[in-house]
């Protein structure tokens, strides 16, 4: 009997780990199944955050730069460019004058000429 006991005592330890290494089987083959669909869904998520971050930058430059073009098409501010870039007005003269830095430095030095 002792032989007979020790047999039916493997045969359901044996059926037990075959039933643990099916089941453990089946959890692999599943994740093997959806490890890629999973790993895309994660990469096109993280895609779609960088993309919408992207595009609130760009609507911040946007709105910076209709600011800007509100404040450019000003007369003012269209003087100031003209200016800016040595533009005068009909009848205005303009004057260029040069060695500005030298005359600072002979100033400070306190000698005049």
């Amino acid at each position: 009997m002792a032989k007979g006991a020790k047999r039916k005592g493997r045969r359901s330890i044996g059926r037990g780990r075959l039933r643990l290494l099916w089941a453990v089987g089946i959890l692999g083959i599943a994740v093997y199944l959806y490890y890629r669909p999973i790993a895309s869904y994660m990469e096109t998520k993280n895609d779609l955050a960088t993309s919408r971050t992207e595009v609130e930058s760009l609507r911040l430059v946007r709105a910076e730069l209709e600011l800007r073009l509100v404040n450019t098409t000003s007369v003012g501010s269209l003087e100031r460019e003209a200016r800016r870039i040595n533009y005068v007005k009909p009848g205005e003269r303009l004057f260029v004058v040069k060695g500005i830095p030298a005359w600072r430095q002979e100033r400070s030095a306190g000698t005049r000429p």
